[in-house]
């Protein structure tokens, strides 16, 4: 590996003041998605598997938006490690448009097609007319959630981490204020008009700091331009990156339908364990966002020894704290369960799928933190080549020869979980642990050097 001169900050201290911004970023919206289930499991537990169905729905919709969110990242962070500050703007412009493109098709193809897209789910009869009208009315919010996403990635890549820290903030307590009373009254529906609101705040705020902290205030065409050039670089990395996603996410959305033919209990289950699961990953997730956003700054600058050092470090300490937050919560999850029902069998399942989580976490750290790092220096290719062929032989086939074709049911559908996670992150590790990524760091940093000296 080549290196030049010392880094401009310390990685280091930019690792933990990177991190603990996007925890609690990620923490507030795995709050929100536990308060939202609680409120609906308080209706019955049909209602809570139907937030749940819609909620996973809504989110295969938006993986699409991973297209442009990966891509942007990554290639923002090289521009600026690279000087190029012109061309980090320029990707920004491109990145709104884009949202906007990608953003109106999943709010048209949650309006129009959400009965069908739920029985591809199984959903069960009595989950069915609770989730249909739900996943219809989370069609506006997705719309502001690709523009609010973009923005945050561009503001991110800035190592802006507290002011998005600050609108996610506000756009969480908005939420909460209005989903109580709105649930109240409109049942399901009234949570996704919370969201709505929530999230137009949040862009009116992305906007004034775009232009406060960034100097960048879009112009009425960068909300529907796609600029050729810039979209090329963002689609080169976003491209295998929104790929691999979609990958994960089609094959965990059949582990889901495996799930739903084994009853709206089972459901439930699911995802009453999978709220408290979210906030097991937190410390991972948010190490691996940061690691990705500090590699790719150091690939600009062409420090690759630091940026192998940086990954080698988030990656003990992403380890470390799964385990240990893995433990506490299986531990704990005789009493968390009972949160969300007070059903013996829902309660004993979800102690079961705890303990398997501990087992799981670990795997899934690898991922997070090398996949994210991978993606950073350009070797975007691997993970989605090397992953695909596990996601869909052990994650949705393990899932239906587990869960159903053996008879071990819920547990044997998370046991699916922790096998590919294992089997990724392990061959992930191996890529980074043996420099294979770093031809492609030195290509993007001499393309970057070139255009900056040209």
């Amino acid at each position: 590996m080549s290196a030049s001169s010392a880094p401009s900050a310390s990685p280091r201290a930019s690792l933990f003041s990177l991190s603990w911004p996007l925890f609690i970023e990620l923490l507030l919206g795995i709050a929100v998605g536990l308060v939202g289930t609680l409120l609906a499991a308080r209706v019955s537990d049909n209602a809570g598997g139907a937030f749940a169905l819609a909620n996973h729905v809504s989110a295969t919709l938006f993986i699409l938006f991973r297209i442009i969110g990966a891509g942007v990242s990554v290639v923002l962070t090289q521009s600026l490690g690279a000087g190029r500050r012109d061309r980090a703007d320029a990707l920004a412009r491109a990145a709104l448009g884009a949202s906007s493109w990608i953003g109106g098709i999943t709010a048209l193809a949650a309006l129009l097609l959400a009965e069908p897209l739920l029985r591809l789910m199984n959903a069960p009869a009595e989950v069915l007319p609770l989730a249909a009208p739900l996943l219809i009315a989370l069609a506006p919010a997705m719309l502001l959630d690709a523009w609010n996403a973009s923005m945050a990635s561009v503001m991110r890549a800035h190592l802006r981490t507290r002011d998005t820290l600050a609108v996610l903030i506000a756009m969480q307590v908005c939420l909460l204020g209005l989903a109580v009373p709105a649930m109240a009254n409109l049942g399901l529906p009234g949570f996704a008009l919370a969201l709505a609101v929530s999230r137009a705040l949040g862009l009116v705020l992305h906007l004034w700091l775009w232009g406060a902290r960034l100097n960048l205030r879009p112009q009425r065409s960068d909300w529907w331009r796609l600029p050729r050039a810039e979209l090329a670089a963002i689609l080169h990395i976003g491209l295998p990156g929104a790929a691999e996603n979609i990958a994960y996410r089609l094959a965990f959305m059949v582990s889901v339908a495996v799930v739903g033919t084994l009853g709206a209990q089972a459901l439930a289950t699911q995802a009453y364990a999978q709220q408290l699961m979210h906030f097991v990953l937190l410390f991972g997730l948010a190490t691996g966002f940061a690691a990705e956003i500090l590699v790719g700054h150091l690939i600009g600058a062409g420090q690759l020894h630091e940026a192998h050092r940086l990954v080698r470090r988030a990656l003990a300490r992403g380890l470390i704290v799964s385990v240990v937050v893995a433990t506490a919560a299986a531990l704990a999850s005789p009493w968390l369960m009972q949160l969300f029902s007070r059903d013996p069998a829902v309660i004993a399942a979800g102690v079961t799928l705890m303990w398997l989580t501990v087992l799981l976490e670990p795997g899934r750290t690898f991922n997070l933190v090398v996949i994210n790092a991978l993606r950073a220096t350009g070797d975007a290719r691997y993970p989605v080549m090397v992953g695909a062929v596990s996601m869909l032989l052990v994650l949705a086939g393990g899932s239906w020869l587990l869960g159903i074709k053996l008879g071990l049911g819920l547990p044997g559908v998370w046991i699916a979980y922790a096998a590919d996670e294992w089997i990724r992150g392990l061959l992930m590790w191996r890529r980074w642990a043996r420099h294979d990524w770093v031809p492609q760091a030195r290509a993007t940093h001499r393309r970057l050097r070139a255009a900056r000296l040209g």
